[in-house]
């Protein structure tokens, strides 16, 4: 259910995006000094296209971003949109992608979750805050089709 932190980063999400596209990324590209893409997935319920910007990382060349909702313990839409279908796009700048998307596996969050959190410790304290372990997501290049379930966990 809805409560008022939903409705405040949706609107927030929606004055980002707006910036992000109308500058290329040039407002908005970069948060907290880390890079901004542009994730779009298919709603889950409506299957209409849900944006929403988002803080990444790259590793192992494949972009890999933080489900972390700010610690809520509700997985944020966008997740839960990707269990129902793991195609997506991404934006950088002006540049437009199709991926697959996938829960990272246990393996690569511990490798990985080190450097994000020494990159924005906010992440670490998102951790602590919630019981759920929050997911990595990793969108992989040139594997469009794929499954969530492919090298990771489907969402629950």
């Amino acid at each position: 259910m809805p409560n008022a932190k939903d409705y405040v980063a949706k609107a927030i999400t929606a004055v980002h995006e707006g910036l992000y596209r109308m500058s290329g990324g040039v407002i908005g590209g970069r948060l907290l000094g880390m890079p901004v893409l542009l994730l779009t997935t298919t709603g889950r319920n409506s299957g209409q296209p849900r944006t929403t910007p988002l803080t990444y990382f790259e590793f192992d060349g494949s972009v890999v971003l933080v489900a972390s909702y700010g610690g809520d313990d509700r997985h944020p839409q966008w997740y839960k949109n990707l269990a129902r279908n793991p195609e997506v796009t991404i934006e950088r700048g002006r540049g437009k992608e199709r991926v697959a998307a996938r829960t990272a596996s246990a393996d690569e969050k511990q490798r990985w979750w080190p450097t994000i959190i020494s990159t924005y410790s906010g992440y670490a304290g998102y951790q602590k805050r919630t019981t759920r372990d929050i997911p990595l997501v990793v969108l992989a290049f040139g594997e469009s089709g794929g499954s969530m379930s492919r090298g990771g966990q489907r969402p629950s």
